[in-house]
């Protein structure tokens, strides 16, 4: 298949380069203004998808043009190694019959990719915000549903109202610096998140590339040790947005759970960031998660900022892939 097939009338369409990162970026926060009020894209995360060594972009991706403007990006994710495959996709809102066209080309290179896995299915997944800009009964057309809804919760932080935290008896923590302790992180998130929604195991390589080990601040990991169980527990934190601190993963042990040690990762945290001049953090959470992380964070002050959805596509992978379709078919 080609990347392009035929663009909308009146529109360009070509595959994304990584010196396309800037445009991308302002394109994503004029989606960010219109749906959470203000820009939250960086560019260093654009410059990372595009530039992710299992991202192909002469086939992965899509920029749609309306003159010299940015109107429309498309961009296809493997991180599964099997069915499962990421899409994002971000379009002005005066372009939803545009987006329709992205999200046919999509939606084959999607199934392209699961078939060259050797899976019999593909399942597609879209984060969209729960007040998009996107026509979603249009995508429901197509047959995408909504399967889960996670929740952007922050809090303010400071030095007076976040000290370091006094440990539950037994717990310790530590940084991850040292390759041993990474790989001790990779695994104590495996391991945490192996029962949720949407969890797929990935050896220490393929995690490392996806959530771009080699950028990361691994003094902002830390892992808490808790005495008779262990290693029990991992926080992921990054410093890299211009808006808060971020916490990118918060996992315990199920032999330790319900012993206080998440509650004083999560105080570290706060703390930590406090210390470093920032005055707000933020995390996501799965509003299903069995295990009460929702309440946990809500109990520590956190508060839904926003909230985003998962949609998903679940397409047949045939041996014989048709061509790619093309605009108004």
């Amino acid at each position: 298949m080609t990347t392009t097939s035929l663009p909308p009338a009146g529109l360009a369409l070509r595959p994304a380069t990584p010196d396309d990162a800037p445009a991308v970026r302002d394109l994503l926060n004029r989606v960010d203004l219109l749906e959470i009020g203000r820009a939250e894209t960086e560019l260093h995360e654009v410059r990372a998808d595009l530039e992710h060594p299992g991202t192909d972009l002469s086939r992965d991706s899509w920029l749609l043009f309306d003159g010299e403007e940015l109107v429309g990006y498309g961009l296809v994710r493997d991180r599964s190694g099997g069915e499962r495959i990421d899409l994002d996709q971000y379009v002005l809102p005066p372009y939803q019959a545009e987006a329709l066209h992205l999200f046919a080309l999509m939606e084959h290179r999607a199934a392209e990719w699961a078939a060259a896995n050797g899976a019999s299915r593909a399942v597609l997944h879209l984060l969209l915000n729960t007040r998009p800009t996107l026509d979603t009964p249009a995508i429901r057309r197509r047959g995408w549903e909504r399967v889960r809804r996670y929740h952007v919760m922050a809090r303010r932080v400071g030095p007076r109202s976040d000290p370091a935290p006094v440990p539950p008896p037994g717990v310790t923590l530590r940084d991850c610096r040292s390759e041993e302790d990474r790989r001790t992180a990779h695994r104590l998130e495996e391991e945490a998140f192996a029962g949720h929604f949407d969890h797929h195991p990935r050896g220490f390589e393929q995690w490392w590339r996806d959530i771009d080990g080699a950028r990361l601040d691994w003094s902002l990991t830390w892992i808490a040790t808790l005495e008779g169980v262990g290693d029990a527990a991992v926080l992921r934190t990054r410093d890299d947005r211009a808006v808060h601190g971020w916490a990118d993963r918060l996992g315990v042990l199920p032999a330790a759970r319900g012993r206080g040690v998440g509650g004083h990762l999560l105080r570290h945290f706060f703390a930590h960031y406090a210390a470093l001049g920032r005055d707000r953090v933020a995390l996501g959470v799965d509003t299903a998660n069995a295990t009460g992380a929702l309440a946990l964070y809500e109990a520590h002050g956190m508060t839904t900022d926003f909230a985003v959805d998962t949609w998903e596509l679940v397409l047949p992978v045939p041996e014989v892939l048709p061509a790619p379709p093309v605009f108004g078919a």
